[in-house]
């Protein structure tokens, strides 16, 4: 399943928000079930991040082959990394 502009938008808007670092992770899994979601720090990502968001980079994943990957085309992400480069509290 593609992931659709609005899906994007509404992603990006959840992350933008100065307070969204506690909770990003587990209300966007919530609110997009169909989605494959990974969390990590962004030093553990090489990858140039699809968009940056606040305190996030995110990633699209494409997970429809055998292996899982990193990709740029919307179309073909089935899921997000959500990589946070802000210092744990």
């Amino acid at each position: 399943m593609a992931l659709a502009a609005t899906e994007l938008a509404e992603i990006e808007q959840a992350l933008a928000s100065s307070d969204a670092a506690p909770q990003a992770y587990l209300e966007l899994r919530r609110k997009f079930p169909h989605l494959a979601w990974i969390r990590c720090d962004a030093s553990d990502v090489t990858e140039t991040p699809y968009r940056s968001c606040g305190a996030f980079d995110l990633h699209l994943l494409d997970s429809a082959d055998h292996c899982a990957q990193i990709t740029d085309d919307p179309a073909r992400a089935t899921g997000i990394v959500l990589a946070s480069r802000a210092a744990a509290s």
